[in-house]
C-alpha cells in the first residue's frame, strides 16, 4: 500500500509540474506527509530519529518566519522533485538485468583477478559507468560479481568508495548534482564538462593512489586469469557504454529544446526507458518479476532515504532567510572578498563538521546553495557549484552515517568511522587540494 502511495505521489507530483493546477498541488503536498509519515515508523531508529528532529525543527522555523502552511508546503514542494528523482531511477536496471550487461561486467572482472591493479580499474571503472544511473545500487551489483574473489577489505573499501563518488560530481540522476543545479538554477549541458572533468580526477587519482598503495601491500593469488571474454560479453559492455552516454545525450538534448527541470526530464526517462524495453514480446516476460520486485521491495524500502530527505530539504528550507543564515552568508561572502582559499576551507569546515555528526548533505549544503550568490562572493556560478559538490564527495565519504559509508563499511567489514579517515583518508585530502585548486582558476 505505501508503495502504491509514494508511486502516485510522484506520478502526481510530475502531473502537477506541467499542468499547475492549485488544488492538484495540495493534494501531492497531503500525499508527500503521508508517505513521510509511513517511512519514518519504518526507518531504521537512528534516521527516524534524525528526521523527526530535522521535519520538527524545519516546521516550526518556518511557522515562526509567519509563512505557515504555505510556507510549510512550499519547503515540501521544494524537495518533491528529489524524492521523485530517488524513487524512479532505479527503473532503469531492469533493462539492464533483463539484457545480460550485468553478467559482461562480472566476467570482465573475474578476467582479471590475479591483476590487482586492472581488478581495481575495473571495479572503478565499473562504478563509474553504472553508478550515474543506478545509484547506490550499483555498489551492491559489484559487490554481488566480487564477493566470492575475497579481496582484502582495504582494496574493497577503496574501489568503492573512490568509483561510486566519482557519480557524486557529474550525474543529472543524483541528488548531490539535480539538488544543487536546482537550487542555483544552473543548466546541466552548461555544467556537465566541468563535473565530468571533475570526476575524471577522482578517478585518476583513485587509480594512482592504490597502485602506490599495492607496491607496499602486494596482493598476490594463486589463481589464473579467467581468460578471454566472449565476444557476446564485449558486444554487451559496449552496449552498456553506449547505453550511459545515450541517457546522458538525450537529457542534454531535451533540456536544450524545452525549459524543463533536469530532474523532472530524469524521472520521465526513468519511466519511458523500461516501458520502451517492453514493446518487446520477449522483454516483457522478463521484466515481470523485476517490476514485481521495485513494488514491493526497492520502494518500501527507502524509509531512511524519504526520510532523511524530505526532513533534510524542509530544514534547509526553513533556514534560508533566518538570521542565523544571514550571519553565515555575511561570513562566507567577507572570507570570499578576502580569499577564495579562505572561502573554500570556511564552506569545508561547516559542511564536515555537521554531516560527520549524521545530518545529511541536503540539509546543510542545500541552504548553502539557498543562501550563497555567486556573484556576491565574486565567482561564477558554476566555480560555486563545483565548490558544493567537491564539498558533497569528501563529506558523503567521511560521515559514518552516510548511506555510502553505511554500506561500504558493511561489505567490507571496515567501520564507518575508520573507513574515511583511515582507509581512504590520503585520497580525499589529496582531492581537496587538487580540487579546490581547480577550482579556483574558474573562479
Amino acid at each position: 500500500m505505501r508503495s502504491y502511495l509514494i508511486l502516485g505521489m510522484c506520478a502526481l507530483f510530475i502531473i502537477q509540474y506541467f499542468a499547475q493546477v492549485q488544488w492538484l498541488q495540495y493534494v501531492v503536498f497531503i500525499m508527500a506527509l503521508l508517505a513521510f509519515i509511513g517511512s519514518a515508523v519504518n526507518a531504521d531508529r537512528f534516521p527516524r530519529l534524525l528526521g523527526i528532529l530535522m521535519m520538527t525543527t524545519g516546521l516550526i522555523m518556518e511557522w515562526s518566519k509567519g509563512t505557515g502552511f504555505g510556507g510549510v508546503n512550499q519547503g515540501i514542494f521544494l524537495i518533491l522533485p528529489l524524492i521523485c528523482l530517488i524513487t524512479l531511477a532505479p527503473l532503469l536496471s531492469i533493462p539492464l538485468k533483463t539484457g545480460g550487461y550485468f553478467e559482461a561486467v562480472s566476467s570482465l572482472l573475474h578476467r582479471f583477478l590475479h591483476q590487482p591493479r586492472k581488478l581495481y580499474a575495473g571495479m572503478t571503472g565499473t562504478l563509474f559507468f553504472l553508478s550515474p544511473i543506478l545509484n547506490l545500487a550499483s555498489v551492491r551489483i559489484l559487490n554481488e560479481f566480487i564477493e566470492e574473489l575475497k579481496l582484502p577489505s582495504a582494496m574493497s573499501a577503496k574501489g568503492y568508495l573512490v568509483g561510486f563518488t566519482t557519480a557524486l560530481t557529474w550525474s543529472p540522476y543524483f541528488a548531490s548534482v539535480s539538488l544543487v543545479l536546482h537550487y542555483l538554477n544552473v543548466p546541466f549541458s552548461e555544467y556537465i564538462l566541468y563535473g565530468l572533468g571533475l570526476s575524471i580526477m577522482l578517478l585518476v587519482v583513485g587509480n594512482l593512489l592504490f597502485a602506490l598503495w599495492e607496491k607496499r601491500n602486494p596482493i598476490d593469488y594463486e589463481a589464473s586469469s579467467g581468460g578471454t571474454i566472449d565476444r557476446q560479453h564485449q558486444n554487451r559492455l559496449v552496449k552498456l557504454g553506449l547505453f550511459v552516454i545515450l541517457l546522458m545525450s538525450i537529457c542534454l538534448t531535451i533540456e536544450k529544446l524545452t525549459s524543463w527541470s533536469m530532474i523532472v526530464i530524469v524521472c520521465l526517462i526513468s519511466v519511458t526507458v523500461p516501458v520502451v524495453n517492453a514493446l518487446k514480446p520477449v522483454n516483457r516476460k522478463k521484466m515481470r518479476p523485476l517490476l514485481i520486485d521495485f513494488r514491493d521491495r526497492t520502494v518500501p524500502i527507502m524509509n531512511n532515504e524519504i526520510t532523511l530527505f524530505m526532513s533534510a530539504g524542509m530544514l534547509a528550507f526553513a533556514l534560508q532567510g533566518t538570521s542565523f543564515a544571514n550571519k553565515v552568508s555575511s561570513l562566507l561572502t567577507g572570507l570570499a572578498n578576502e580569499s577564495f582559499f579562505l572561502f573554500a576551507g570556511a564552506v569545508l569546515l561547516i559542511v564536515l563538521s555537521i554531516t560527520y555528526i549524521g545530518i545529511h548533505q541536503i540539509a546543510v549544503i542545500g541552504a548553502l546553495a539557498m543562501q550563497l550568490k555567486a556573484e556576491e562572493l565574486g565567482m561564477t556560478d558554476i566555480s560555486l557549484v563545483m565548490l558544493l559538490l567537491l564539498t558533497w564527495v569528501l563529506s558523503a565519504a567521511l560521515s559514518p552515517f552516510s548511506g555510502l559509508n553505511l554500506m561500504i563499511s558493511r561489505f567490507s567489514g571496515i567501520s564507518g568511522f575508520r573507513l574515511g579517515i583511515n582507509t581512504n583518508g590520503l585520497h580525499l585530502s589529496i582531492i581537496a587540494i587538487i580540487g579546490i585548486a581547480f577550482i579556483s582558476f574558474i573562479a
